[in-house]
């Protein structure tokens, strides 16, 4: 039951997130590592992913789909990783301290939280190991 809670929360986080993405880019735009080329295209597609993987996440009766939507969303936390990093660095670089710690530390622990959640909530089978005799 806690598993299928999860999962909605975490679909409609990354529904929310990726509409945000779509609709208001600015903020994501702000904090690309300058490296990253076409950042208005990689924005608008990181949107469009976060919206099909929350889709997919929701899917009953398609466990194939619900894991790829895990893996997906696991992946896409683990890649944006680097544009949080950076944001991190620049924003505590500000002479105003930015954001603060108190908003940055718990964002950097947050992301493996949520590769983690992901990958459980899309019901990615899990290894089974057995003890030698």
């Amino acid at each position: 039951m806690i598993k299928k809670i999860l999962r909605l929360v975490l679909s409609a986080f990354y529904a929310f997130a990726g509409y945000m993405h779509i609709v208001r880019p600015e903020p994501f735009l702000s904090i690309m590592p300058s490296m990253v080329p076409f950042p208005e295209h990689v924005v608008l597609w990181t949107g469009i992913a976060e919206i099909f993987g929350a889709i997919a996440l929701l899917q009953p009766f398609h466990l194939c789909l619900r894991q790829a939507g895990g893996i997906g969303l696991a992946l896409y936390a683990l890649c944006v990783w680097p544009a949080n990093i950076n944001h991190f660095i620049f924003d505590m670089a500000r002479e105003d301290g930015g954001l603060g710690l108190i908003y940055h530390v718990p964002r950097m622990f947050a992301q493996p939280v949520l590769i983690w959640l992901a990958l459980w909530v899309g019901e990615l089978p899990t290894p089974r190991f057995r003890r030698s005799a």
